[in-house]
């Protein structure tokens, strides 16, 4: 490799290194959202799977806060590990199979994708799954060059990987299938026993999550294709297509999402031209996207879902748009710049309003005033009132919802257990958790959010409820000293809990055992 090409490379690390160490810096400086607080609550309550999600998340949360302390960076650590080990695969992709400029394109472009920078943040699956996805992208890609059976199994680590931190991982499989399908160059190594080897693996480390859902009556299995709409009539929804494509336009960036279309068009033209690469990346990321779409004619598909499609996919973007385009010669090198500057732009002013709102967006769709104010001046309010309980030793606290009870959990004085009442709601993790006996006869404070729905079926659940305590949320407004009403929450005592803690299933719902 030439000096030149090596400076490129090195250069190309250099920015996954410092937007890694930016998001470091960045994950401790606001609140935690809910459904990261309910994934900080599966690492104190560790098991082999969980209802919601595969477990890897919760396991890898448990380990990094019982080292580093508990903390909103230390619950963040493994999103921001992953995303940085997500950056470096899909440049050693790029630059192994493509070019050096090739892999400081995908640098570019990936560290400034707001999807990526915002699972590098955040404690869910999807930056685990990325890491994931990008890890079997590479070692697939080298096992298919090389016929390797060392990487055929780091491939199948991986998936399984995958498979540990969210089902949809299960698609990559088809992916690469698929592209060996429609391979002159690789389909006869289906026949051989390597590939075939590293599925082994993965199912393998996955199987500790099939035991558990055996033993669970397939609760993750019910929860994933109720998500699917499995106990939904037949029906068409055009408009949830146009919902999820807008989506992943505003998550990657209008103009990002528009060149990964265009590149993906692009390959599928050119790619029995411009070597099996092309027809790789291609294959391991529309596909993907392609599935969400066609499930969203069904049923509602979140904006996150299709996430992990983006990945290789931004390395055929890069390499086809960018000026050092070395599959196909960039149509519009200009474009290319735009993309990029639109991207860290986005990205850029998305992270500043979350810790110095300077968007005069009304409430209802100041997403990250709702996700992330006041959290902690919930937690001490709450805590005072437990103190303030006539048998605080015998006092629990609760949430009508689960975002709720985590949140309480993380954020109250001393980090104490708290409890979903699920009854009326849907199931969740803390189903497993705890059962009406823990409980019965003692008295509780509680959080809600609708004070006169809820006033009355707490009554059903305790002997005695209290009226309830309005505590009001504010957010800061930009360029204005005036804070402005976000949410009400609603505290209450109650005294004397009669059971009720599960969820009661409507006819009909495939969740129900």
């Amino acid at each position: 490799m030439q000096e030149k090409d090596q400076r490129t490379l090195r250069a190309a690390y250099a920015i996954v290194f410092a937007a890694a160490a930016f998001r470091l810096l960045f994950s401790g400086l606001f609140l935690l959202t809910p459904d990261e607080a309910n994934y900080w609550q599966w690492g104190r309550h560790l098991a082999w799977g969980y209802y919601d999600q595969a477990p890897l998340l919760g396991w890898a949360i448990g380990i990094f806060t019982r080292v580093f302390g508990t903390s909103e960076t230390s619950v963040r650590l493994v999103s921001v590990l992953a995303l940085f080990g997500t950056g470096l695969y899909l440049t050693a992709l790029a630059g192994r199979f493509l070019s050096a400029r090739a892999a400081l394109a995908t640098a570019l472009l990936t560290q400034g994708v707001l999807e990526l920078n915002a699972g590098g943040l955040l404690a869910t699956p999807d930056g685990i799954q990325a890491l994931a996805w990008a890890g079997a992208s590479y070692h697939a890609a080298c096992a298919l060059s090389r016929r390797s059976t060392v990487q055929w199994l780091a491939t199948g680590f991986w998936f399984g990987f995958g498979l540990l931190s969210k089902y949809t991982m299960v698609l990559f499989a088809l992916c690469l299938l698929l592209y060996m399908l429609t391979s002159r160059e690789h389909r006869k190594l289906l026949a051989t026993p390597a590939p075939w080897a590293g599925v082994l693996l993965g199912s393998v480390l996955f199987s500790p999550v099939l035991w558990w859902n055996h033993q669970n009556g397939w609760s993750s299995a019910r929860h994933v294709a109720h998500l699917g709409g499995a106990d939904q009539g037949f029906t068409l929804h055009p408009g949830y297509l146009l919902e999820l494509l807008g989506a992943q336009a505003g998550l990657v960036s209008p103009l990002a999402f528009l060149l990964i279309v265009w590149a993906w068009v692009r390959a599928a033209k050119k790619q029995r031209h411009e070597g099996w690469i092309v027809s790789f990346l291609l294959f391991t990321s529309a596909p993907m996207l392609l599935f969400f779409c066609v499930l969203s004619l069904h049923t509602r598909v979140y904006g996150n879902w299709p996430a992990a499609s983006f990945l290789t996919a931004s390395v055929l973007a890069a390499a086809v748009f960018s000026p050092a385009g070395a599959l196909l010669p960039p149509p519009r090198p200009r474009l290319w710049k735009w993309t990029l500057a639109t991207s860290y732009a986005v990205t850029a002013l998305v992270l500043l309003q979350v810790v110095l709102p300077v968007l005069p967006l009304p409430v209802r769709l100041d997403q990250t005033a709702k996700e992330l104010t006041g959290w902690n001046d919930l937690g001490r309010e709450a805590g005072k009132m437990i103190a303030s309980m006539p048998r605080p030793e015998k006092t629990f606290l609760f949430g009508i919802r689960y975002q709720l009870a985590s949140e309480l959990a993380f954020y109250t004085p001393g980090r104490p257990e708290t409890v979903s009442i699920n009854r009326w709601t849907r199931p969740n993790v803390y189903d497993y958790w705890f059962t009406d006996q823990d409980l019965m006869g003692m008295d509780a404070v509680g959080v809600t959010r609708f004070p006169d729905s809820n006033t009355g079926v707490l009554a059903e659940a305790f002997d005695r409820v209290a009226p309830p305590v309005p505590f009001p949320v504010f957010r800061k407004r930009p360029f204005s000293r005036t804070p402005e009403l976000v949410t009400t929450f609603y505290l209450y005592k109650a005294y004397g809990f009669r059971g009720g803690l599960r969820w009661e299933p409507k006819q009909n719902d495939i969740r129900a055992q």
